[in-house]
């Protein structure tokens, strides 16, 4: 005998099953993965932050192997021959560096005073390790993101011109001259570009960030050309931007090459997808369709290309600052190689690895803006 609804007093609708139950699935499992579901932005930045802790530490421990593996003697490098011929002051240097500890007792000295915020003092300065970078780190920042700037301009517009004319003669022109900006060594060209435009001719000043005796900006930036006109000193404004034009565009050359050709490669083949060719078969302008349909997908690889190139720009100045007397990170890790000043030698390296690590993230987080195709998962 059959039994309705209206006999159990049930409404029952059997044309919506409910969902089947999932076996060994725990109370509050499924509210507790949707919440983790739910902020995938936030976890993917955690993941990225602890991946580059993790980098910097074992960044830390490949410096500091391989300075101590480099043949030289610190004591020598910074007492002198003459102080080498008395024992006690030999002595006293290692005793105050640390050195006449064991390699793995050094590091670990090194970890603990680091985690404290303590990143040594230097050898050839005296002053804390931090205080040199705080004042070499914006000198080189502002000549980097001068030179970034240029590269970019130059570089997409070059790339997107010589995608445009495919094979024909601006094409084969920008090609050429990328190769030789790629080519050229930039120590060579800072010599010519310094003899020629500042030594012969006179055109750009070079050496320095001011002239001797000129007084700086108040420090608000670090950075000359911004403290300068934050506070209105149009004189020192103009100076510090005519001294940074000459660094700024022989740092710029290399990358410009690079990123033209990066730039031709990928609007090429942006061009080459379909929905390019239906966008000027609907009739609209060629810049259009360059812009809205080519550029903004070719972006992406130029967003990596541009990342690597700033990161390159603000870690490896050392030949441009000190062939041009630029007082930036570069000249201060040169005259630490030079000294042996292991403190600061681990200084830099430190700051070079949190600023990879932090312009990867940054240009992981900006594909999602760019291209609305990549979405974090």
């Amino acid at each position: 005998m059959s039994t309705s609804s209206a006999d159990t007093g049930v409404d029952r609708d059997t044309s919506r099953p409910g969902p089947a139950p999932v076996k060994g699935a725990a109370p509050g499992r499924g509210t507790a993965s949707a919440k983790r579901r739910s902020h995938p932005f936030a976890r993917f930045v955690l993941v990225r932050l602890g991946v580059g802790v993790l980098l910097c530490l074992g960044i830390t421990i490949l410096a500091f192997g391989l300075t101590h593996a480099v043949p030289g003697d610190p004591v020598a490098a910074n007492l002198g021959q003459r102080a080498l011929n008395d024992p006690a002051a030999v002595a006293a240097f290692k005793a105050k560096n640390g050195l006449d500890d064991s390699l793995p007792s050094q590091y670990w000295t090194y970890l603990t005073n680091l985690l404290h915020g303590d990143m040594g003092t230097s050898q050839q300065t005296h002053r804390p390790v931090w205080d040199d970078l705080a004042d070499k780190i914006p000198a080189s920042l502002e000549l980097a993101l001068a030179a970034i700037v240029l590269a970019l301009v130059i570089g997409v517009g070059l790339g997107i011109v010589a995608a445009v004319t495919r094979g024909r003669w601006p094409d084969r022109i920008i090609r050429v001259v990328s190769l030789a900006g790629v080519s050229v060594p930039v120590f060579w060209l800072a010599q010519v570009a310094f003899y020629v435009f500042s030594f012969k001719l006179g055109w750009i000043q070079a050496g320095g960030r001011l002239s001797p005796g000129a007084i700086p900006p108040d420090d608000i930036t670090g950075l000359y050309t911004v403290d300068s006109l934050l506070t209105g000193e149009w004189g020192t404004f103009g100076e510090a931007f005519s001294r940074m034009v000459l660094p700024a565009c022989v740092l710029a050359a290399f990358n410009i090459g690079v990123l033209t050709r990066f730039t031709r490669a990928a609007v090429l083949e942006a061009l080459g997808n379909d929905y390019v060719r239906a966008a000027r078969a609907k009739g609209l302008p060629e810049s259009t369709v360059i812009r809205r349909h080519a550029l903004r997908p070719a972006l992406t690889s130029i967003l990596t290309v541009a990342g690597l190139t700033f990161g390159g720009m603000l870690a490896g100045t050392v030949l441009v600052e000190n062939v041009l007397s630029w007082p930036g990170l570069g000249q201060y890790a040169y005259k630490s190689a030079l000294n042996l000043d292991l403190p600061s030698i681990m200084g830099v390296c430190l700051f070079v690895a949190v600023v990879y690590v932090v312009i990867n993230l940054l240009v992981d987080l900006l594909y999602g803006v760019i291209d609305p195709r990549i979405r974090l998962s």
